[in-house]
């Protein structure tokens, strides 16, 4: 089956387009005809995570596609059935962490960059109706991790005014089309005037520049809940602009990791800092009912066919995007 996998050299060098080996079939598992495949920023990380010395890696944590054949004790599914792949491997219940064996579709295991894939029962869901292909094939990774954010760890209220900084990637449109389901105000920061403008056509209340002032920006504005993914790089603006008791939800960081903050002033404010990763398998459940009774898409930028690996990556890679990019296979 032809697959996107990464082998041999580190970082961009080493992805390649070839002719993989599809495993067994196992009793709990199914096999699913890949349709769609969406692109998330871990599969730039894994580029590096990745060792030049190992076997190939069939990457990719996102697909949709249809149930070819199904293992001997799976019940609840049949051949014919349009599923979603949940990215999220042995996380079941909502919880306050993810256990202790809980990993990620693409890594150590072969990903959804491929014709066709062997997944246990227990990760694939019903795909909504009422979404095509590309959109179904790119929900799940940023799709729970924008769900479980802004509902399980940020707990988002009607009255909250809700802030996402570096508006484009696709957790971060989620994010706002959640929010606004929710019935929260919006703002939204980024650097390209273009993101600003098509974040407002989504539904923003508020956009502005990620290089400017922010609390001269904001000040008429009272920040209840802000959802960081950048890291170092806006981390203490985020902080400087969440009102006293605020919340900051962090799942990120596209810039620097380590962060440097005014304890004192965080603790005299008495702001909550959370972290958030993916989700469980109930908390998919949700999401999927949520999209479906506010019939949410994904938004989706561009789809490429499995041959323009290359320029689908380098896309991704220069944070062009807003929203998905999604592989059609």
């Amino acid at each position: 089956m032809k697959a996107i996998v990464h082998v041999g050299k580190q970082g961009m060098e080493g992805l390649s387009l070839i002719d993989a080996e599809l495993s067994a079939l196992g009793p709990n598992e199914v096999k699913v005809r890949i349709k769609a495949a969406g692109m998330n920023r871990r599969d730039l990380m894994l580029l590096t995570r990745h060792k030049e010395n190992e076997p190939y890696l069939i990457l990719g944590s996102d697909a949709a596609g249809i149930i070819e054949e199904i293992g001997d004790h799976v019940q609840g599914i049949q051949v014919g059935d349009e599923v979603i792949i949940n990215p999220s491997l042995g996380w079941e219940e909502k919880s306050s962490a993810p256990p202790e064996n809980f990993q990620i579709v693409g890594l150590p295991n072969h990903g959804t960059f491929s014709e066709r894939m062997i997944i246990s029962s227990k990760n694939v869901e019903k795909k909504p109706t009422y979404l095509s292909w590309d959109e179904a094939g790119t929900l799940a990774l940023a799709g729970i991790t924008a769900y479980r954010a802004l509902f399980t760890r940020g707990n988002i209220q009607e009255s909250d005014t809700v802030m996402i900084p570096g508006i484009g990637s696709g957790v971060a449109t989620f994010l706002l089309q959640f929010a606004k389901a929710a019935g929260a105000r919006v703002i939204v920061t980024s650097r390209s005037e273009e993101k600003r403008k098509q974040a407002i056509e989504l539904g923003a209340d508020l956009a502005i520049d990620t290089y400017s002032d922010w609390k001269e920006e904001l000040k008429d504005e009272q920040v209840s809940l802000l959802i960081e993914s950048i890291g170092a790089s806006t981390f203490n603006k985020s902080l400087d602009i969440v009102k006293p008791g605020g919340t900051i939800v962090t799942f990120g960081a596209t810039t620097e990791d380590e962060v440097t903050i005014d304890i004192r002033k965080f603790f005299y404010a008495q702001q909550n800092l959370l972290g958030s990763t993916m989700g469980s398998r109930e908390e998919f459940v949700e999401m999927l009912a949520f999209i479906d009774k506010y019939q949410i898409k994904p938004i989706v930028n561009k789809t490429y066919s499995p041959e323009e690996y290359n320029e689908a990556f380098t896309y991704l890679k220069n944070s062009e995007n807003f929203g998905k990019l999604v592989f059609l296979f």
